[in-house]
């Protein structure tokens, strides 16, 4: 029998590379980037044909918790879990298998996702989710590996290995190595060597073996929530949580357990993807005019203007500007070369140093 499908949207990241409209209180996230619908709901609204409101978990910061269940009423309160403090995507995952274990009363197969990205082809995308699923009841760790569509040095490639197998129209390879962020005569290689893909960062697993792997790899995380599991669900989880949470290993689910990880497979996939993580990729990733500019909000008059995305609650008229970002809020004007969109967080980290909190 088919164990349940479940999934758990992460929403804690703060964005600092789309500031200024990302800002602490009003996370990118939350921001309606394409259309009517934020980031956030745009995630919820994907999964919603394969998955009731009740089996979908959303983990988050303390401050982003109120805007979240605002924005999506519809899943429970219970199932937001509350991250006292940000250490990364490895415990995060770890803390959601447990909790989805405990709203299903026993082991499930779980969509690790994040609540940032676009995606185009939803459609196609669920048909992955659920051939991911499949696969993922062997025990095997599924991620779903975007094929590259230029050679991207700030994203992590994974490299399949020998003959793919069909399951549900997909193809699924072993999955032979991790790469972080390569330079570009290296990416410009693997973007052709019909090997390597974008890693999504989306993750299918049992919870079974999200336990085994941690206990295997990541003990210390593995011990502080067997602390927290008698409390799941009851009014001493929160302060439990508290308690035990600055001890765990701060980790991303990359380093700290897929490069090590025993079985894991990866379904490529081309769903017009953008994990929207600048104003760059966002550029990239929305309706562009004939000469590759993009509106976000607001009115532009391009003179002579190419690949120069504006956002602003007023007129903005270029003149011979090329690959550039405008952003104007009522309180910050950001101008900035698109190729050094990546750079925008060092701003934000200028900021903090100057005590300047009320415009993060």
């Amino acid at each position: 029998m088919a164990l349940p499908f479940y999934a758990l949207i992460m929403a804690g990241g703060s964005g600092t590379r789309l500031w200024p409209l990302s800002r602490r209180r009003h996370p990118k996230q939350l921001l309606r980037l394409a259309g009517e619908r934020s980031l956030y709901q745009l995630a919820i609204d994907r999964l919603s044909p394969l998955l009731s409101p009740e089996r979908i978990l959303v983990i988050t910061a303390s401050d982003m918790a109120d805007g979240l269940m605002e924005q999506s009423p519809e899943i429970p309160e219970a199932n937001f879990i509350v991250e006292p403090e940000g250490r990364g995507t490895a415990p995060v995952i770890a803390l959601g298998a447990l909790c989805a274990e405990r709203l299903a009363g026993g082991e499930v197969v779980i969509a690790c996702l994040t609540a940032d990205h676009f995606i185009g082809e939803v459609k196609r995308f669920r048909g992955a989710l659920q051939a991911a699923a499949k696969v993922a009841e062997s025990g095997a760790i599924v991620t779903l590996g975007i094929e590259p569509t230029y050679a991207a040095t700030g994203y992590g490639y994974i490299q399949r290995a020998g003959k793919g197998a069909m399951q549900a129209g997909f193809v699924v390879y072993r999955a032979r190595r991790f790469k972080e962020k390569p330079g570009e005569e290296t990416a410009a290689e693997m973007q052709k060597d019909g090997q390597h893909f974008w890693n999504s960062g989306m993750f299918i697993w049992r919870t079974g073996t999200v336990r085994a792997e941690f206990e295997r790899q990541l003990p210390q995380t593995a011990r502080a929530l067997l602390k927290l599991k008698p409390t799941l669900g009851t009014e001493a989880q929160a302060d439990m949580l508290a308690r035990i949470w600055p001890s765990v290993p701060k980790g991303s689910i990359d380093y700290a357990i897929m490069e090590g990880a025993h079985d894991v497979r990866v379904i490529p996939i081309d769903i017009g993807w953008s994990d929207v993580g600048s104003w760059a990729s966002v550029l990239r990733a929305l309706p562009a005019d004939s000469d590759g500019n993009v509106l976000l909000r607001g009115v532009h008059v391009p003179i002579d203007t190419e690949r120069t995305l504006v956002s602003a609650g007023r007129l903005v008229a270029t003149i011979g500007i090329r690959d550039m970002i405008v952003v104007d809020t009522p309180d910050v004007l950001l101008l900035c070369a698109a190729g050094r969109a990546e750079e925008v967080r060092t701003v934000v980290q200028a900021l903090q140093q100057q005590g300047c909190a009320e415009l993060l």
